[in-house]
């Protein structure tokens, strides 16, 4: 390539990856995009999205079908993940049957099997009577996955058993929202599940039919770096471009009707 073409073509690029600086990291690759209609609704939908590491443009193509799913029973506000926490507006909290709104890391799997599904390849934990998820803000272990002794738990403890035997909760695929580190009070145990019903909201996770859920345990790859995306579709129309998420074009097929 002729000297200053070259010097053209370098600047142009430096150009395009200064305009991402403040957007979703490059190497991110799997990216999941679920849209609301508005802050007070409890479903939407949800695609799946990925990017080749060597498309220095950063174009998503997305992966299978919209899937239905459903949110908090009370709508949406904004959590604290990778973006959102920084956003105006109303704010998560716990206990307020919200789903955390922004941009978010995916943590492990979470199961009551030995293994994950055929084709899936994903860190993960299978869960036992022991394991829980705190959820009392006075506690250090706030929002995160400890082990106790079920037959002798601390006292005054809060927490989510992990296998209550509850079948939609035999795959819990953690929503990294209030993680590094937890605020207090900020809301916890986030966790895309199960459905319990094809209406029933849920109180801040996000839920949806069971062969849903796991296409999507047998996407997920680790080094692709997967992250979620929550926002209601006019709020997805003016931050795409800013948090570097597919265009609205690519993503109309989730929007309102």
């Amino acid at each position: 390539m002729p000297r200053k073409l070259s010097a053209i073509v370098g600047f142009i690029c430096c150009l395009a990856f200064a305009g991402r600086a403040d957007g979703l990291d490059p190497r991110v690759r799997q990216l999941i995009v679920a849209i609301a209609p508005d802050w007070d609704s409890s479903s939407g939908k949800m695609l799946l999205f990925e990017r080749d590491p060597k498309n220095r443009t950063g174009n998503w193509i997305a992966k299978g079908k919209p899937a239905p799913v459903l949110f908090g029973k009370n709508g949406l506000a904004w959590g604290r993940g990778v973006r959102g926490q920084d956003e105006p507006g109303r704010k998560k909290v716990e206990r307020d049957q919200r789903a955390p709104a922004g941009l978010f890391e995916i943590g492990k799997i979470y199961t009551y099997d030995p293994k994950l599904p055929d084709g899936a390849d994903y860190p993960f934990h299978q869960v036992t009577e022991a394991d829980v998820w705190s959820d009392d803000p006075r506690s250090p272990n706030y929002n995160k996955h400890i082990v106790i002794d079920p037959k002798n738990p601390p006292d005054n403890y809060s927490h989510e058993r992990m296998r209550p035997g509850d079948a939609a909760y035999h795959w819990l695929v953690e929503i990294r929202h209030n993680s590094d580190p937890p605020q207090p009070g900020a809301g916890s145990a986030i966790f895309f599940h199960i459905r319990r019903g094809e209406t029933r909201p849920t109180s801040g996770c996000t839920t949806m039919a069971e062969e849903n859920l796991t296409g999507l345990i047998r996407w997920l790859r680790a080094e692709k770096r997967p992250h979620y995306v929550l926002l209601p579709w006019a709020e997805y129309q003016e931050k795409w471009r800013g948090w570097g998420l597919p265009p609205p074009d690519v993503v109309r097929v989730l929007a309102p009707k």
